[in-house]
């Protein structure tokens, strides 16, 4: 609803994550869910979007606690709530530091250990390997790039990994793409034109095709939402892992077309009627 002519929106969002992550799970026979929720907007919306793809997919929500933000560091009373609710699926409706905190002591309260599992509905990379495989083996999350996807992928990870040290993940993956397809839009219309007018670039960088070595082709919709696929992974034990970042086995992806909202239901002022 507060989309703008000069915006594009890359990478992930709410409505993203948590359609990929609830649907597949619940088809996956994870169809019990109680949720883990930071107390804000941001928990809120991540809440209620993944609250009902489980519905939609034939699941059952058993219930949801909401932890104070951004005050808390132990949650092991609401991890012990989410253990009582017999749940199959413990959602993580956090980011951060706080999703990680829930991690490190779900493990240390043996939940995953009993047959519970943890979905993260935010989670990157460089979380996966501050955490360790040790403690986040089994954790289910969606990102819309991995480095080890495909040819394209590993290609562009190898020529940054001397320069980086963090493992690559999707907010990497959108600055560079959103970046280089505004210097492609800029390089079309010309210099001066991109100067004049911030709309007219986005505009062009709406008109072009994208296609980048992290998520391929793809395409900026009228409402500013760029469209790729999304990828459910799970992280995998220690001895699954070769080394290095190889952290993720794929589950399950979403198509482009069917991995974010439909434009139809967003609210977007640029395309009503």
């Amino acid at each position: 609803r507060a989309c703008t002519p000069n915006l594009v929106h890359w990478t992930y969002d709410t409505w993203n994550v948590s359609k990929s992550t609830a649907a597949a799970m619940v088809k996956q026979g994870g169809d019990s869910w109680f949720f883990l929720t930071a107390d804000y907007a941001f928990g809120h919306a991540l809440e209620r979007d993944t609250m009902g793809f489980v519905r939609a997919a034939g699941g059952r929500v058993l219930g949801q606690v909401r932890a104070p933000f951004p005050d808390t560091t132990d949650f092991s009373a609401f991890l012990m709530q989410a253990q009582a609710s017999r749940a199959k699926v413990i959602g993580l409706a956090n980011a951060g530091g706080d999703t990680i905190n829930c991690i490190k002591q779900a493990s240390e309260f043996g939940i995953t250990r009993r047959g519970q599992r943890l979905a993260a509905l935010l989670m990157h990379l460089p979380g996966i390997a501050a955490i360790g495989l040790e403690t986040a083996q089994g954790l289910v999350c969606t990102e819309t790039f991995y480095w080890d996807l495909n040819d394209r992928t590993r290609r562009f990870t190898a020529k940054l990994r001397p320069q980086v040290s963090v493992p690559l993940c999707m907010n990497h993956a959108g600055g560079y793409a959103a970046v280089l397809h505004y210097l492609k839009a800029v390089a079309d219309m010309g210099v001066p034109a991109a100067k004049a007018s911030g709309v007219e670039a986005v505009n062009r960088m709406k008109a072009m095709p994208c296609d980048d070595d992290c998520f391929g082709p793809g395409r900026i919709r009228a409402d500013g939402r760029k469209i790729h696929p999304a990828y459910l992974f799970r992280v995998k034990s220690p001895q699954e892992s070769s080394g290095g970042w190889d952290y993720y086995a794929l589950l399950e992806t979403t198509p482009a077309e069917e991995a974010f909202r439909p434009m139809r239901e967003g609210g977007c002022p640029l395309v009503r009627g």
